[in-house]
């Protein structure tokens, strides 16, 4: 069983291109999920699961484009993993016309543990919320995140995270969604710093986002440490590492692939020589 959320769209949830931002269909998504746990899990534990997990992993990947419209968008999310301390999450974000076709914008995974925020620790599932998690199990192959990669020192990867307050939640947490955030502000601002911002009829959508959370990143004054780089160029796209540190320890890591699209025609193109002059720059540290 599958279960469904109407996800309204508001004018500020999207970009320069008038598509619905990257960032924010990861709320998209958490806004289903809660929905899913306050209608599906046990009575006496309502919202235990509602507000009592942290996001372990995200894997995001981005099929087509949302626009703008008065109609909210179908959110299907569905378990297919459970495990002692930790389940996994599918989603799908899609619209569906008249005769029943299908269009995707979104599909996405997300590993999540519960927490006990006044000890800060996970903890194990109960078993009614493992009762209640395996009426939505559709079985799928386990997320297993790949090894993290060295950090690349480059000229211009270095962004400081300064936390607003409007980031935590009542825990005093960043809430896994302002990570994207965080990311998608050091990724560009590598590519200004480096002067290689995308023009001649071309721009850069997100394809693939994979997140990591190690550590909380919580509310202070002063700001965190993230540094981005580029590791990979293909032939229509590119690939940035990004890593957020307090001093040595890493908190949370992200991989996201970038195509390059022709904006006339709306198709793949390849990277212009600018940005292909980004990878390899730096040395590991």
């Amino acid at each position: 069983m599958r279960h469904l959320y109407r996800c309204p769209l508001r004018w500020a949830d999207l970009d320069l291109l008038g598509h619905v931002n990257n960032v924010t269909y990861v709320d998209y998504l958490q806004e289903a999920r809660v929905d899913m746990f306050r209608t599906h899990s046990p009575g006496a534990r309502a919202d235990d699961l509602a507000e009592g997990v942290v996001v372990v992993r995200h894997e995001v990947t981005y099929v087509s484009s949302l626009t703008f419209g008065p109609d909210p968008v179908s959110i299907e999310c569905w378990v297919t993993e459970i495990r002692a301390a930790s389940f996994t999450m599918g989603y799908e974000v899609f619209a569906e016309d008249e005769a029943g076709e299908r269009t995707v914008y979104l599909r996405a995974r997300t590993v999540l543990t519960p927490y006990v925020f006044a000890t800060e620790r996970p903890r194990r599932l109960h078993a009614e919320e493992k009762s209640s998690l395996a009426r939505l199990l559709e079985p799928d192959e386990p997320v297993r995140p790949p090894a993290p990669p060295e950090v690349v020192e480059v000229p211009g990867g270095h962004y400081p995270v300064h936390v607003r307050f409007s980031d935590v939640d009542v825990y005093g947490h960043v809430n896994n969604v302002k990570y994207f955030e965080y990311f998608q502000e050091a990724r560009i601002q590598l590519m200004v710093s480096q002067g290689r911002e995308l023009g001649g009829g071309h721009h850069l959508v997100v394809a693939q986002t994979d997140v990591d959370y190690r550590r909380p990143i919580l509310f202070r004054p002063e700001p965190y440490d993230c540094r981005t780089w580029v590791s990979r160029i293909g032939t229509t796209s590119v690939v940035f590492e990004s890593v957020v540190r307090d001093g040595d320890e890493v908190l949370a890591r992200a991989r996201v692939v970038g195509v390059c699209i022709d904006s006339a025609t709306g198709r793949p193109a390849p990277v212009p020589d600018e940005l292909r002059s980004l990878v390899g720059a730096g040395t590991g540290t």
